[in-house]
């Protein structure tokens, strides 16, 4: 089980990763990289719940960490389709060109 001073650590990782990833998502233009940066916030997300599930001895937080990763792998098919095909429309990946959804 882990001792207290270890879940401080594992939490300020993970908040740290989940900073890091807003952070990108907010500030970074390039599709890709904002893409990898939702991805970064749901592995932090993923260690906060596996963090707690250890030290509470609990299988809950491991249940969610599979249904969040499958979630993750269906994200990441439909978002690099997404990113793939505007590339082939716009050829370019920049989100700030992409006002295909606007009237």
């Amino acid at each position: 089980m882990l001792v207290q001073e270890y879940l401080y650590g594992y939490l300020a990782i993970s908040i740290a990763l989940f900073v890091i990833g807003m952070i990108g998502v907010l500030t970074r233009k390039n599709a890709i990289i904002v893409f990898m940066c939702v991805e970064l916030m749901l592995n932090a997300v993923n260690l906060f719940l596996v963090t707690f599930s250890r030290y509470y001895n609990d299988p809950a937080g491991s249940m969610f960490v599979f249904f969040v990763m499958c979630v993750a792998a269906a994200e990441a098919v439909v978002g690099l389709a997404i990113i793939i095909a505007l590339f082939r429309n716009k050829q370019d990946i920049d989100i700030n060109n992409f006002n295909l959804f606007k009237w």
